[in-house]
């Protein structure tokens, strides 16, 4: 062996033996050694606290300190779909896995966009919920979309969508850019229109807005519109009421009498994901109990296993009863695929204008 190849990088053979065998020392020894890297996986996400939370209740504690490296695409879900639908015949995508609602999660699949679910890499998913076990992705977190409201700057609290959606709040009226489904899907329920009809909630909308409703980029926003008392009533998923609250923002929710329209977050594989076992140790290190009841402390969101422990006192609050969840309605997924362009077109064009 040349002098060349026995002192590659200025350390010589006996040098590279004797660091071996002090690491296989330390490990025998029950002492920390350095984390070998195991892949790196590229996250799309929101932004945000969301993002910040997957960081800290799933990525530092369940794959970084396991030697994966996670790298966070966030952007708004619309420039994430568009993103993978402009990388579908490449060999290779530029992300691993994708953040997505419900909606979303089914819209990708039924496009060709992502790949069916290896649930035998997913060893946590036995206590996955069956409601949130899908083909084309699983579900995280579950809450759903609920009247919100000041408490002290409201002399009748909003018990529906219809409710929380009257244009005589006027500028007290907030709404969410990134909500937009949900919110068409809301106000077409309060107009009396249905999920498949959605032009008296188009109208509603429109007197709300043309009455001085405002409208905030982002939940982060929307939520610092509450704290500053521009606005004191909206629609948002009960979960977010709880961060707020726990935020010490004075904030307050109803379960809506229409029926309260589900609200799933999930991942999904992209078809062309350059590291399908690191998406795959993502998805079951979100599973974990420990990452669940964390989300549920953190954010307010109903956990996807059943193995998680969430005390008494905060399932009361994050939680909905028996008739409450009998009255869930589960958007209507296939509808809003075939609809989503041209509600995001209505939206942008005509609600925003």
């Amino acid at each position: 062996m040349s002098d060349k190849i026995r002192k590659a990088g200025g350390m010589d053979r006996r040098h590279v033996l004797q660091a071996m065998a002090g690491v296989a020392g330390m490990a025998a020894l029950g002492m920390p050694t350095v984390a070998r890297a195991a892949g790196t996986i590229v996250v799309g996400t929101w932004g945000g606290d969301y993002a910040r939370l997957l960081n800290k209740n799933i990525e530092k504690p369940f794959l970084i300190s396991k030697g994966w490296e996670v790298i966070q695409d966030q952007k708004g879900d619309p420039e994430r779909r568009a993103k993978m639908m402009a990388e579908r015949r490449l060999p290779r995508g530029s992300t691993d896995l994708q953040a997505l609602t419900g909606p979303n999660m089914y819209q990708v699949y039924q496009q060709g966009l992502t790949q069916a679910l290896d649930y035998s890499k997913l060893p946590n998913a036995k206590h996955l919920l069956p409601s949130m076990k899908y083909e084309y992705g699983a579900g995280q977190i579950y809450s759903a979309m609920v009247p919100v409201f000041n408490p002290d700057k409201t002399k009748t609290p909003p018990k529906s969508y219809a409710d929380a959606l009257n244009p005589e709040l006027g500028a007290a009226l907030g709404f969410i850019d990134i909500q937009y489904q949900y919110t068409l899907l809301a106000a077409a329920l309060a107009a009396g229109g249905s999920q498949t009809d959605l032009e008296p909630g188009k109208k509603l909308l429109l007197e709300c807005r043309k009455a001085g409703a405002r409208i905030y980029p982002t939940n982060e926003s929307f939520a610092q519109g509450l704290k500053s008392e521009e606005i004191t009533a909206g629609i948002m998923w009960k979960a977010r009421t709880v961060q707020w609250q726990n935020a010490g923002i004075n904030v307050a929710s109803n379960a809506p009498a229409e029926g309260g329209l589900s609200y799933v977050t999930g991942f999904a594989i992209p078809k062309n994901a350059r590291n399908v076992d690191g998406a795959h140790a993502y998805i079951n290190a979100m599973m974990e109990p420990a990452a669940q009841e964390a989300f549920a402390h953190d954010m307010g969101y109903n956990p996807t296993v059943d193995n998680a422990e969430i005390p008494a006192e905060l399932n009361k609050r994050i939680g909905f009863s028996k008739s409450e969840i009998d009255k869930l309605i589960t958007p209507d997924f296939g509808f809003i695929l075939e609809h989503d362009m041209e509600m995001k077109e209505w939206w942008d064009k005509e609600f925003k204008a």
